[in-house]
């Protein structure tokens, strides 16, 4: 009459093993499951002892005996409709026959005449049971069900006249009770550690993915990489349309230092250049595209966008950071050894383009194609020492917060019509007497100062460095 808990099987697979630890070991741990056939078998074998030692004990009447036979046969019987005719597609068919066992249930402790010990046993298997397999929703109908089914019964068959079964008859019923719920309970203890094992695994399989996703981030943008990890954007050879404002960079006089320098400084010089600058294109929102050489390309409106003036104006302020940070790494090197002044030149323009995956199905590249990346480019190369040159476009959607001069026309190719220029020159909120950014540098001085992010214990150890270089130059001058 009652069916064991078989939750975990599924989870567990068809060979009953889970891997746990270490996703590089091998070692598995059997899980032998106890299927609903083999739970019927043992606790309809109960309901057999129960019934046969009533029977010798004068307790039941003789054609009790009959029912041996059905609870020999009917876990055969369950076991072929719920999983050898069209029933096996039936949903929660587990529970369904669990239901049906409760009713067989009930009618038995009617038929026993409410018989205490043999009565309650019977009733313990099937609320274990229906514990295990369907929780509080499966104990509670199945209840029911048995409680109505048990009603039907004694009206039939009456009440026995005592309640109370002799002593074989009850040790018989509790012995095979016992042994049910601790046979069991022992499978579902063996699953619940199948189901431990198994999260462990899932731990250690999410960890490991979180470790490798964070190490092949290194190789994408962090837009890029977002998008493709939270399924916005699918992993395939797709393209779009988009308005974006492209930036280039690059060294001036890099060529020269690199023949000057030691591969290993060279790299290390590098490497960190383009780390500071990194972190400054993440600040403003850039997708940084690629590392080529000594330059940079940052694209600004995929796969995020704020608004093409938004977008064109943080492309911007990243640049003229750029520049300004230049002069920091440029003090740093020095104090380093490397005397050969390096110097950034950029170039931004702002039009649509092509930007999605290109190449092959195995090895593709996220990046942006079009006449708009060859302006930006081209304005790289034009630009001087320290000089973001800007397309048109980009001016437009710029001006009205950032100083431009007007720098005429260049011919480019691709545009039918020569192509007007601007060079930036500062934000019109750092221009005049109330700027917050100076920056001055010499031979054997630099300052770059940003007041605005200048702490108050900061301010007081800057005043006292200036005063004590002024009073340095003062006391250099007076010895002359």
């Amino acid at each position: 009459m009652m069916n064991a808990p078989a939750e975990l099987r599924n989870a567990t697979g068809s060979a009953g093993k889970v891997v746990h630890g270490d996703l590089s070991s091998h070692e598995t741990v059997a899980i032998p499951p106890m299927p609903d056939y083999s739970g019927r078998i043992l606790g309809y074998g109960v309901n057999t002892a129960i019934i046969i030692a009533g029977v010798l004990q004068g307790i039941f009447p003789g054609w009790m005996l009959w029912l041996v036979a059905g609870t020999m046969l009917w876990p055969h019987a369950a076991h072929l409709i719920s999983r050898r005719t069209f029933l096996r597609r039936s949903p929660r068919i587990r529970q369904k026959m669990l239901f049906l066992d409760c009713v067989i249930g009930g009618g038995f402790i009617g038929m026993i005449g409410l018989v205490a010990i043999p009565a309650v046993s019977t009733v313990l298997m099937l609320m274990f049971s229906c514990l295990i397999v369907g929780g509080t929703r499966q104990w509670l109908v199945g209840t029911l069900l048995m409680g109505a089914a048990t009603a039907v019964s004694v009206a039939s068959f009456g009440v026995a006249e005592s309640f109370q079964s002799p002593l074989l008859t009850s040790l018989i019923s509790v012995f095979a009770t016992g042994t049910y719920i601790c046979v069991t309970a022992y499978y579902s203890h063996q699953q619940a550690r199948a189901l431990l094992l198994a999260k462990t695994q899932i731990q250690n399989q999410r960890e490991q993915s979180i470790a490798l996703s964070h190490k092949l981030s290194k190789y994408l943008s962090p837009q890029v990489w977002q998008s493709i990890f939270t399924g916005e954007r699918d992993v395939r050879l797709e393209t779009q349309r988009k308005k974006l404002a492209i930036f280039f960079s690059d060294i001036k006089g890099f060529t020269e230092l690199s023949e000057e320098m030691e591969p290993e400084a060279l790299t290390e010089l590098l490497n960190h250049y383009f780390n500071e600058m990194s972190e400054v294109a993440l600040k403003y929102g850039g997708t940084i595209d690629k590392f080529v050489g000594d330059s940079i390309m940052v694209f600004f409106g995929d796969p995020t966008s704020r608004g093409q003036r938004e977008d064109a104006f943080a492309c911007v302020s990243m640049a003229i950071e750029m520049r300004k940070h230049m002069k920091i790494m440029r003090q740093k090197w020095r104090s380093q050894g490397i005397k050969t002044p390096l110097q950034i030149r950029m170039g931004i323009s702002t039009g649509y383009t092509t930007v999605g995956n290109f190449g092959a199905e195995n090895r593709m590249d996220y990046t942006i194609i079009g006449k708009e990346v060859n302006l930006a480019s081209r304005l790289e190369s034009l630009a001087d020492s320290g000089e973001i040159l800007i397309s048109y476009e980009t001016f437009s959607l710029v001006k009205d917060r950032i100083m431009c001069r007007d720098k005429g026309e260049i011919t480019v190719k691709g545009f039918a019509k020569p192509v007007p220029i601007y060079e930036v020159v500062d934000f019109r909120r750092d221009m005049g007497p109330h700027r917050s950014f100076m920056e001055h540098e010499h031979s054997g001085f630099a300052m770059y100062m940003d007041s605005e992010k200048i702490t108050e214990r900061e301010r007081k150890a800057i005043l006292a460095a200036l005063e004590d270089a002024a009073d340095r130059l003062r006391i250099e001058e007076d010895s002359e």
